[in-house]
């Protein structure tokens, strides 16, 4: 047989379409270990419900992957996760065919996601899911007709008419399965990547439409290549902000704005953009905010602003356990403290002593509970939560934090890693809050002057830019010298004008060179015409693959 041929086109086109991603994107390592994890998923996804036919939640997993990675990655987490699991059901003519329909149906997921702007709700994504279900088992039957018949219209019906109970079921349990996980598995995924992705967009005129807002009212706009004027140029027309000047907004970017902001001093309140407000903008995505790490962010952001958060305050303190921690995490119940001092609301009493108790051995914490492996990130937040108590447990954290510390003067997320400036953020913050300083300061604090751009944002390490307004927001506090929570301002009155932020202490980014490329290379975007081709590339092979996939199957 020769089936292989459309196999090995299919796998071909399946590595360029990852090879064309990666060079169009240089992602993090993280991203290709998620998208390989994604792949290995879907492909267990199929092998744990192989005693029950055609119950499967390997179409589901796909569609989200491409819904919250994009359509290079969800071709690649289809097509891997179709040949991977065809290992253990064994290899066939059926592979190619289960190749492309699952690449075409990670594909699908990214067409969603630019239809939808990642805002669909569950019930309109399991119904997405159940029909691409049914489409990827049509074209098994497709596929078996090419394969096994004497490819008459006759036995086409034939092939396709059996099928159908199948298919029908198979629809169903895609239904059942998305909505039972399809958004969280969604969030979960968006959650990691956009931590470590970025697609770059011009912000130059946005920077020049705010300068000459500000001009007209009357307020000192801030130079657009400060930290501040790097923020306030990258508000959308929405009022929220995005990854990246130009990127989609989301209650993610647009709170940690929030807090950068108004730690230089800005007027919440007066940050508009199109009539449209940052603080209108949180509020109003406020009431779709559940889990407790979005909340605590909200109530953070709002009260930074001098604004109330009843709805939220009374939707954290349901996610209290009765032991004091917010879902069993240490990250998520520090947060909660924080959050709770933001708004003056008495904390549950068992609260600090929880959070107390989960410190490590080695005096840091890590984001779950005691006994896993210390980071400096949670670590920073909880010695901000704890700020108040001191002791004993404070110093021993305050040390691990500072033994953390590397030659550059930056902190890494992980012990032993590279200095990033978010990492670095929090250790700062952290040591302030606990009246830390002296030379560990001082010299994380100039690692974080080291990564302002010409153009004012901070970038996230040494040879590596991502995520920009998020990384630039941290980073911001940290400079300012300001820990969480923030103070809240006299409440003042609301204006929806453009952004004019308050003349607060200018920060100038240091005259340096570039630093040198790290032993991957920087990881800057190759240039449109690069880009274009690429992306032209990978689709284009598809389309081929799916053509060629068929050749003399008979």
């Amino acid at each position: 047989m020769t089936w292989q041929l459309g196999a090995f086109a299919i796998l071909f086109v399946a590595l360029a379409g990852g090879f064309g991603w990666y060079e169009r994107t240089r992602p993090d390592a993280r991203i290709v270990a998620l998208v390989a994890t994604l792949a290995a998923f879907a492909a267990l996804g199929r092998i744990a419900f192989a005693a029950l036919p055609n119950v499967k939640p390997t179409s589901d997993i796909v569609l989200v992957s491409g819904y919250a990675l994009g359509g290079a990655p969800g071709f690649v987490v289809g097509a891997l996760a179709g040949l991977t699991s065809n290992f253990f059901f064994g290899q066939g003519p059926w592979t190619p065919w289960q190749m492309a329909a699952w690449a075409a149906t990670g594909m699908l997921g990214a067409g969603l996601a630019a239809l939808t702007g990642r805002g669909i709700g569950r019930w309109p994504l399991a119904i997405v899911c159940a029909a691409a279900g049914f489409a990827f088992t049509a074209i098994q039957d497709v596929g078996d007709w090419v394969t096994y018949s004497d490819h008459s219209l006759a036995q086409l019906s034939v092939y396709v008419g059996k099928g159908l109970g199948f298919d029908a079921v198979y629809a169903v349990s895609c239904l059942v399965f998305a909505l039972a996980l399809g958004p969280a598995l969604a969030r979960s995924i968006e959650r990691f990547a956009t931590r470590l992705q970025v697609s770059w967009q011009p912000v130059a005129g946005g920077a020049v439409a705010f300068m000459l807002a500000g001009a007209l009212i009357g307020q000192p706009a801030r130079a657009a290549s400060s930290p501040t004027g790097y923020l306030l140029g990258a508000q959308n027309r929405d009022g929220g902000f995005g990854s990246a000047p130009g990127q989609p907004s989301s209650e993610l970017f647009s709170g940690w704005a929030t807090l950068g902001l108004a730690a230089e001093g800005v007027d919440l309140l007066r940050v508009a953009r199109n009539g449209r407000s940052l603080i209108g903008y949180i509020e109003a995505d406020a009431g779709s905010t559940s889990d407790p790490g979005s909340l605590e962010r909200t109530i953070l952001a709002l009260r930074a602003a001098g604004e109330p958060a009843r709805r939220e305050l009374a939707a954290l303190e349901r996610d209290i356990g009765r032991d004091g921690s917010v879902s069993d995490q240490t990250n998520l119940t520090s947060f909660a403290v924080l959050a709770l001092q933001a708004a003056g609301v008495p904390l549950p009493g068992r609260m600090l002593g929880w959070l107390k108790r989960q410190q490590d051995h080695d005096g840091g914490f890590n984001f779950a509970t005691a006994g896993g492996s210390s980071d400096v990130d949670d670590t920073g937040a909880a010695l901000e939560a704890l700020s108040a108590e001191g002791g004993r447990v404070t110093t021993r954290a305050l040390r691990f934090m500072e033994a953390q510390q590397n030659h550059d003067g930056g902190f890494p997320s992980q012990p032993g890693g590279e200095s990033n400036a978010q990492s670095t953020a929090w250790a700062v913050q952290g040591m302030l809050a606990v009246g830390a300083g002296g030379a560990s300061l001082r010299r994380a604090l100039s690692y974080l002057d080291s990564l302002i751009a010409p153009d004012g944002h901070i970038r996230y390490a040494r040879g590596s830019d991502q995520t920009p307004v998020w990384v630039t927001a941290e980073a911001m506090m940290a400079l300012a010298r300001k820990p969480l929570p923030l103070a809240t301002p006299a409440r003042r009155t609301r204006t929806v004008a453009a952004p004019t932020p308050r003349a607060g202490p200018r920060r100038r980014a240091p005259a340096r060179t570039h630093a040198p490329p790290g032993p991957s290379g920087p990881a800057r975007p190759p240039p449109p015409a690069q880009r274009s081709s690429l992306t032209l590339a990978t689709y284009a092979g598809i389309a081929a693959a799916v053509v060629f996939a068929p050749i003399g199957l008979g």
